[in-house]
């Protein structure tokens, strides 16, 4: 665990304890067993044990508890594949705890940075501050991804109406919609923490909390208009792929409309009829093809004059 001690301002790191009244502790309990879960939260700090059990089980949605001696907060943070990890947060007069079941870069590259940096852990609530922001920019970071992929899709659109994205749209509605419910809960906690007076934390400390609000609220309504330009998206290549459909249903019908009358001048002179006076002209055969192709530039003319094509 790590330890800030207060009179002399130094940070270092201990086996598992009690911390002393003079001290700040971060405890960090990656893949424990229900056993070193149970013996740090229930004989160490003497959590309640509703507490314990939503420790150990990890598969709570984002909430905080109250309890007489301490807090229980379950936050998540979101890995690269777009997938919720689970971090249940213990915070106490002097220490906080995490417990989690994943690896988390969040997490370890936080532990490390408040190992060498001196004074940012004065108070239980700036190491919960710390761990939320990280969670909440990695937040941001995943919605410019997202933000990418969509205009992604849009051009892929744009150029060609039959681009098969719409599996992977519907994917990533259904995605979006599970990281929605999460960042809202999350964003009910953050407001909790910052304007209800959150207990071992300083005066100023909820506008730190207050900043995170902020964040996450910008990052609900990204995810708003994400789903409703996804849903626009799919709108869209329908549209396209119909107006698509329309123009060579058009294509079609002018060729079907032209070679019509053609057809009813190849019947006509294909009868067999013997009193056809054209059938014994010189020029028979170069007066009919002058009638279909008359027929051909008219009909494409009439076309053209009606904006047809």
């Amino acid at each position: 665990m790590l330890i800030y001690n207060k009179d002399t301002m130094e940070t270092h790191t201990e086996k598992v304890r009690k911390p002393e009244e003079n001290e700040v502790a971060w405890i960090r309990l990656r893949y424990p067993e229900p056993t070193e879960t149970t013996y740090v939260l229930h004989d160490l700090l003497e959590s309640h044990q509703l507490l314990v059990e939503d420790a150990i089980k990890l598969n709570q949605r984002p909430k905080m508890d109250r309890y007489s001696n301490n807090i229980f907060i379950s936050f998540f943070t979101i890995d690269e594949q777009y997938n919720p990890l689970e971090i249940a947060i213990v915070v106490g007069t002097n220490y906080v705890v995490t417990i989690y079941k994943d690896d988390i870069p969040v997490l370890e590259s936080l532990y490390d940075e408040l190992q060498r940096a001196e004074g940012k852990m004065k108070y239980p609530a700036q190491i919960l501050y710390h761990i939320m922001d990280r969670c909440v920019d990695d937040y941001v970071q995943i919605i410019d991804h997202i933000e990418d992929t969509v205009e992604q899709w849009e051009e892929e659109v744009h150029i060609d109406p039959y681009a098969k994205i719409s599996s992977e749209v519907f994917k990533l509605k259904r995605l979006t919609h599970g990281l929605r419910r999460i960042f809202i809960e999350e964003r009910s906690i953050l407001g909790s923490v910052s304007h209800q007076n959150f207990p071992y934390s300083s005066p100023d400390a909820d506008v730190y909390f207050a900043d995170i609000f902020d964040h996450i609220s910008r990052v609900v309504d990204s995810i708003d208009s994400f789903r409703d330009s996804l849903t626009g998206l799919l709108d869209m290549q329908i549209s396209m792929k119909a107006d698509r459909m329309n123009e060579i249903m058009k294509t079609l019908t002018i060729f079907s409309t032209i070679f019509l009358p053609l057809s009813f001048v190849v019947g006509l002179y294909g009868m067999n009829i013997k009193n056809i006076p054209e059938y014994t002209w010189d020029f028979g055969y170069t007066y009919v093809w002058g009638v279909m192709i008359f027929l051909i530039i008219g009909m494409i003319l009439f076309f053209k004059k009606k904006k047809w094509i």
